[in-house]
């Protein structure tokens, strides 16, 4: 009976059974505290559930975020990058661009700017455009890799690490693609005449050139100047001049805080604007290539017409009220004017010219 005693008890003399009825009874509360747990704060296992950080050869990847009146957005949107960006195994840095906000967006950066060294910002005095903030942040970054987004948390952060493995495949540039939007229908219809409009004229072939969310090689941004409103044009001003571009779908979020910044008058100045890419990108070094043919052919015209005027006349026809001859006067004088001007940009070119405006891309 005394050996029986001894072997139901553990070596400090506790009874198993009940050390038994204990566990379960521990490991019960332990399930139920648990599912409480994921139900109240489902945030806490994410980080388990993550997928590993995404390996890649860029040191250092800076984002760029021009931002207008964006104070209700800034604290989630800085919440989004820093979970976005630990999916990735390099630095960052994040460098917010204020373009002259006039609420509280200011205050709220420099509250950010305190708690996370990693961010920074620049503030401009007034409000000059996307264009303006996206050419001081390009000059002020340090990575090797940019990200560009807007914030108004409808460029989804998440999208960040996708972004950069399509520029390790070798490309220079990558275009986000909004292929479901979440926008006014005005705003739908007229961004895809005018993506169509630019892809016809460019011949760059992507489907969504304003797209606020793009990745870009450190070399593009430096040899780029974005002015006015070229922004929209980057795939474009970079496509000229030789980098390789590609696209990926990116999600696309409604708006959550504040009012959109697009106007009618933006969609008419995007046009304007092209034709100014078109020619500073084709023509600027070969001016007569464009004004020598527009006066060559305002000059062909216009000798056609005067020429037939003329047959009519040796014919014994009066001309006095013919308005056609006024007209083919008028494009003779326009051609020569054409002519001449291509003929005294082709001068300044040829004067002004520096080897720096060629963008080598290796040597040895």
């Amino acid at each position: 009976m005394e050996e029986k005693n001894i072997t139901n008890q553990n070596p400090e003399g506790q009874d198993q059974s009940q050390g038994k009825g204990g566990n379960k009874q521990e490991g019960r509360k332990k399930f139920y505290y648990n599912r409480y747990r994921r139900r109240k704060f489902p945030h806490v296992n994410k980080q388990a559930s993550e997928s590993p950080q995404k390996k890649t050869s860029f040191k250092k990847v800076s984002i760029v975020v021009p931002l207008y009146n964006e104070e209700e957005s800034l604290r989630p949107l800085v919440s989004e990058i820093k979970k976005a960006m630990r999916g990735l195994s390099c630095d960052y840095e994040v460098l917010l661009v204020d373009d002259g906000s006039n609420d509280g967006s200011l205050k709220i950066i420099k509250e950010i700017v305190k708690q996370d060294q990693k961010f920074r910002y620049i503030s401009f005095r007034k409000n000059y455009g996307k264009s303006a903030a996206l050419q001081m942040g390009f000059k002020n970054i340090s990575g090797d890799a940019v990200i560009t987004m807007d914030a108004d948390l409808q460029d989804d952060p998440n999208e960040i690490p996708n972004l950069i493995m399509k520029l390790e495949e070798g490309y220079d540039l990558v275009s986000g693609w909004k292929k479901k939007r979440f926008d006014p229908f005005i705003k739908r219809q007229s961004s895809k005449f005018f993506n169509f409009v630019t892809k016809v004229m460019s011949g760059i072939k992507i489907h969504d050139f304003n797209c606020g969310l793009k990745a870009y090689r450190r070399e593009v941004v430096k040899n780029i100047s974005v002015y006015g409103e070229l922004h929209r044009y980057m795939p474009v001003l970079a496509g000229w001049q030789g980098y390789r571009i590609s696209e990926i779908v990116v999600r696309h979020h409604p708006r959550r805080y504040g009012k959109t910044k697009f106007g009618i008058s933006r969609f008419f100045k995007g046009f304007i604007d092209l034709l100014t890419v078109m020619f500073v990108t084709r023509y600027v070094q070969r001016p007569m290539h464009l004004f020598g043919f527009l006066g060559a052919l305002a000059f062909l015209v216009g000798f056609i017409v005067n020429g037939y005027l003329s047959y009519e006349w040796l014919s014994g026809k009066s001309l006095s009220n013919r308005p056609l001859l006024l007209f083919g006067i008028l494009l003779i004088i326009v051609g020569v004017q054409f002519f001449s001007v291509g003929l005294l940009g082709e001068l300044m070119v040829h004067n002004a010219h520096d080897d720096k405006i060629y963008d080598i891309k290796d040597r040895n």
